[in-house]
């Protein structure tokens, strides 16, 4: 009896990246796979932009980096390129990674806000990509909940989350941006 071959799968690269169609839609890999994302709905805008305005607001008078928001690619490696929602990167760090057109490297802080079609991937297999990778932080913001779960990198990996609520009126603060506090009241802000 013969043995069937399997298929293996066929892992795509940077320089087939470059090639997607420029179609209003999120282009990302993970490993050579292939994803698409539909833009984002309203709320996770809202949210996007309320970061933007207290995180860039505390970096205005704290000019310590620069927060970044989507669409600007990150490249990992050349079978990894994901486009966050927002990402920090130190000024010592920037100079070394941020290029004309995308990170090549890796940030200190990634944010990802989750949403119907990304929730899931945004909570798996991009967190563990950002794990693997280094990224010192990790933020996964759940707007049905209005919760904020905080990975952080310990000696092995990303130590297990802690997560701040809306509802308990906690604050949002990374060792990252020393003195930076943001009420989620901030965050989650209508």
């Amino acid at each position: 009896m013969a043995k069937r071959e399997q298929a293996v799968p066929v892992k795509l690269t940077h320089d087939d990246f470059v090639h997607f169609p420029a179609d209003g839609l999120r282009h990302e890999l993970i490993d050579g796979a292939h994803f698409v994302t539909p833009a984002p709905d309203t709320r996770h805008q809202t949210i996007s932009m309320n970061l933007i305005v207290v995180m860039g607001g505390w970096l205005d008078t704290h000019p310590i980096g620069r927060l970044y928001h989507a669409p600007f690619d990150v490249r990992f490696s050349d079978v990894d390129v994901v486009v966050p929602d927002l990402l920090y990167l130190s000024n010592e760090r920037r100079g070394a990674i941020v290029t004309a057109t995308h990170v090549r490297g890796v940030p200190e802080l990634v944010i990802e806000i989750g949403s119907p079609s990304t929730r899931q991937r945004d909570k798996t297999i991009k967190r563990q990509l950002y794990e693997r990778s280094g990224v010192a932080e990790f933020w996964f913001v759940d707007p049905d909940i209005d919760v904020v779960r905080v990975y952080r990198r310990d000696r092995k990996g990303f130590a297990p989350a802690f997560e701040l609520s809306y509802q308990a009126d906690d604050i949002l603060s990374t060792p990252l941006l020393p003195g930076f506090d943001a009420p989620l009241t901030r965050v989650f802000r209508d």
